[in-house]
């Protein structure tokens, strides 16, 4: 199942050490110029080898358009858009003498479930996949800001117990963009880097937190009832590699709270309706209302750690395992611009749905 989407729908294709990744965008409306400068922005900050706390993996991630354009500006027809894998190293998994699956990674049940799995990386469970992704909610992202000025801006909140507290109203991307870990709170920034830096150094990886909010979604975005907007933006957070939880405006900590304080009083402000408070993240009923929608994602440690760990091959013997190959120790920082494309993609297709009723 590698299609998200209904009617701007998208397909990702490609393994973490096949010749190429990509996207094919179907839907996407005619007669845009598509600017390629921001889609590679986007994919810059994706990219592995970008700074000490991430992979040493080198790859330059330069798009190329197949089809879909004309002089960069959109045909109406399927768009193609391709990178080329340049730094692979196969070598670095290839087994000894039997197949060993690596703990908590897809290894296991992508080979219990097909009766094979890429000899190298992750296949396409390795997060070579979303580059896809952020390909189509790059493109996705212009198209929405020319027609209704919505801004998409991602953020990383936490590192293991290192927690930051930022304004959602004040952040834009160069902010986050300030320091390596993409968290706007310069104090906490060090100590997650410092921190994630230790680990690395250990042969061990830690987890993290993401907030992203979207400003200026249109009133009425969401299809009731199986797809309401908060159900579609948590289906495409949660299918993203490594993210376990997700939870929108006042989240598990509304569970908390009395109605009374939860609610979100109805107010007029500039002439226009609009709530006192935001617990309900931008959404009621499953409907956008027209204020910030506000989210939080949570990834755990990456699963591939070079420290010593037990294991069992296929054929069930124990042995261990010290994993091989260049791996994040924390995936928040590259994370970022994927949250922010998923949630690119899901309101590009229920604009486009709500325009054909």
């Amino acid at each position: 199942m590698s299609s998200f989407g209904r009617l701007f729908k998208i397909t990702t294709f490609g393994e973490s050490h096949s010749s190429h990744v990509g996207v094919t965008i179907e839907n996407f409306p005619p007669n845009f110029k598509i600017n390629l400068d921001m889609i590679q922005k986007q994919l810059n900050r994706r990219r592995p080898g970008q700074s000490i706390i991430s992979t040493p993996r080198n790859e330059s991630d330069i798009i190329e358009i197949i089809t879909g354009t004309e002089n960069n500006i959109t045909l109406g027809t399927m768009l193609t858009i391709v990178v080329k894998n340049k730094n692979t190293k196969p070598e670095d998994y290839k087994w000894k003498k039997e197949y060993v699956p690596r703990p908590s990674h897809a290894d296991y049940t992508y080979i219990s479930k097909y009766g094979i799995h890429a000899a190298s990386g992750g296949g396409r469970s390795s997060a070579r996949e979303t580059i896809g992704r952020v390909i189509a909610g790059a493109v996705a992202e212009q198209w929405l800001k020319e027609k209704y000025n919505i801004e998409i801006i991602a953020w990383v909140n936490s590192v293991g117990n290192i927690e930051s507290d930022c304004n959602s109203h004040i952040i834009n991307r160069d902010i986050v963009d300030q320091n390596i870990i993409r968290c706007p709170e310069q104090n906490q920034a060090e100590k997650m880097i410092n921190y994630i830096t230790i680990l690395k150094e250990q042969g061990n990886s830690i987890g993290g937190t993401i907030k992203c909010v979207c400003k200026n979604v249109p009133i009425g975005l969401g299809e009731p009832v199986f797809d309401k907007m908060e159900a579609l933006l948590a289906h495409g957070m949660l299918s993203i590699p490594a993210c376990k939880g997700f939870e929108i405006g006042s989240g598990f900590a509304g569970s908390k709270m009395t109605g009374l304080h939860h609610n979100d009083p109805f107010i007029v402000k500039d002439n226009k309706i609009t709530t006192l408070t935001n617990n309900s993240g931008g959404i009621q009923g499953g409907i956008s209302n027209g204020e910030n929608i506000d989210f939080k994602v949570a990834f755990k440690p990456p699963a591939s750690i070079s420290i010593e760990q037990k294991t069992v091959t296929l054929d069930k013997k124990e042995t261990t395992l010290e994993a091989g190959g260049r791996h994040d120790p924390c995936v928040v920082n590259r994370a970022v611009p994927i949250i922010e494309s998923m949630a690119a993609l899901v309101i590009m297709d229920l604009l486009l749905i709500q325009k054909i009723k």
